[in-house]
């Protein structure tokens, strides 16, 4: 039997009794399942790493980027490393890419594991692949825009809540200066200065909350932070892996409905069991969102426990029996 006759009908309806295969045969096809998968994944990491300084960098770093400006603070992350840059861009590309290629690999898997199952089987499995699809970037979503500009937001107001306290009066032998009659002002724009720039000129963009300055034919930027006892400086790869571990986390943990449903399915727990059982369920979700939880934040911990409960809830909805239609008389 050729591969396409293969390819065309594993997801049909064929009995896997009449249809089998020898070891070898089977090796050769997941070879052969592998490199279909590689050869997706290579070709969308490409176009990742082509458009990942221009759109995936800022997609990842727009978060920080806008809770930062909306405190007056300029939108720039540090790095203390000199290839953090560029470890922290193949890392965000490749993850994308097979976050964007998923869909493929997934459907060469399937090809593979579905020649093994009876047409009840993989009817039975494709019903609930929409729903898992749905919850993996319903919680990525969650994540994104939810729970890390709230996370963002709480954390960078408390820090710049921090008060300096100054000495009443000056220490003692301090040379005091008396105030200069002619005050000291920057020109606050929104974008770049009318007429262009004079080599030298400093100004406050509005559109950036940043300080910036004319030298050489170029702009550079003058970092500044909030008039507190404590400077924000936040580095990129700290930043890049809270991202990747919270989306994938609650991206993951999207999936409890699912879980719930496979194990009432196969017997494992009884759905009564599950509903009388509830606040020790709880309890453990509670538990379980501390620890898969990236970091150290409690925020984050806290808006995954409801969803959780929610999901679970959804998973015991999902498991009561199907009602049976009066067979016709």
């Amino acid at each position: 039997m050729s591969d396409t006759e293969t390819d065309n009908k594993r997801p049909g309806d064929f009995n896997p009794d009449d249809f089998r295969m020898t070891v070898g045969e089977h090796l050769e096809d997941l070879r052969r399942r592998l490199i279909y998968a590689l050869v997706g994944f290579v070709i969308v990491a490409c176009f990742c790493l082509y458009f990942g300084r221009s759109h995936i960098f800022w997609f990842f770093v727009a978060p920080l980027a806008k809770t930062l400006q909306s405190f007056g603070l300029p939108p720039q992350l540090s790095t203390d490393q000199i290839p953090d840059i560029f470890t922290s861009f193949l890392q965000i590309s490749m993850i994308t890419a097979a976050a964007i290629a998923s869909p493929w690999i997934l459907w060469q898997f399937w090809l593979f594991v579905a020649a093994g199952l009876y047409p009840h089987e993989r009817k039975y499995i494709t019903k609930y692949i929409p729903l898992s699809i749905a919850l993996l970037i319903g919680g990525m979503a969650f994540v994104y825009y939810f729970v890390l500009p709230w996370t963002l937001e709480f954390f960078i107001a408390f820090s710049i809540g921090v008060p300096l306290k100054l000495a009443e009066s000056p220490p003692p032998n301090q040379r005091t200066v008396a105030p200069t009659s002619q005050p000291t002002f920057i020109q606050i724009v929104n974008g770049r200065p009318n007429p262009p720039p004079r080599d030298g000129q400093i100004w406050y963009d509005q559109t950036t909350s940043r300080i910036e300055v004319f030298i050489g034919g170029e702009t550079r930027v003058i970092r500044f932070s909030a008039d507190n006892l404590i400077a924000t400086d936040y580095k990129l790869p700290d930043y890049i892996s809270l991202v990747v571990g919270m989306l994938i986390t609650f991206g993951l943990s999207f999936q409890l409905p699912l879980v719930v449903l496979a194990l009432v399915r196969v017997g494992i727990v009884e759905r009564d069991t599950l509903k009388r059982s509830r606040q020790y369920v709880y309890f453990a979700i509670a538990i379980l969102a501390c620890v898969i939880t990236p970091g150290d934040y409690i925020t984050g911990t806290v808006l995954l426990i409801g969803p959780l409960i929610a999901l679970y809830e959804l998973g015991v909805w999902l498991s009561r029996e199907p009602k049976v239609k009066p067979a016709a008389t």
